[in-house]
């Protein structure tokens, strides 16, 4: 594949699409791409992970490492381990190829060093993370309204 359609690629992932393609093809050039068989394990649950795959073609199941939790398809254009770009984490499902697929690996290292030359790219990365981080803490203040108990009339 050429620099271009990795960069294409990668351009499909929304929170990478925020990077810039001056970032992009820096991870373009750094990412590497592997082949996996169907049946074969992309990673499994509870290992350090130390970067992230972007499905390129095919798909994968994700079984989660808790057993009340539900399976889940990735296809095309899914980042898998997404918060292992920026710090480390354990996998939480095991990804095991459905057919003959391709992933793009992008190591931590090589993401976090893109950010440190490329300023507005983190700056970007930094307004996702917040822009999250208040959604997540509107949710949980809707799960606790939910959850406290109602107050008796007196």
């Amino acid at each position: 594949m050429s620099i271009e359609n990795d960069i294409a690629v990668l351009e499909r992932v929304a929170i990478l699409r925020r990077l810039g393609t001056g970032a992009l093809r820096i991870l373009a050039i750094g990412a590497e791409s592997l082949s996996v068989e169907p049946g074969q394990v992309l990673f499994t649950a509870g290992e350090i992970a130390d970067g992230a795959f972007i499905v390129q073609q095919g798909s994968f199941t994700l079984t989660p490492e808790r057993a009340s939790a539900e399976e889940v398809v990735a296809g095309p254009g899914t980042l898998l381990g997404e918060s292992a770009l920026l710090a480390e984490t354990r996998r939480p499902a095991t990804a095991i190829a459905r057919e003959n697929s391709t992933v793009m690996r992008l190591s931590r290292a090589m993401f976090l060093k893109m950010l440190e030359g490329y300023p507005e790219a983190a700056l970007r990365m930094r307004e996702v993370i917040a822009a999250r981080a208040d959604q997540w803490g509107r949710e949980i203040e809707n799960v606790r309204a939910v959850l406290a108990p109602r107050a008796k009339p007196q």
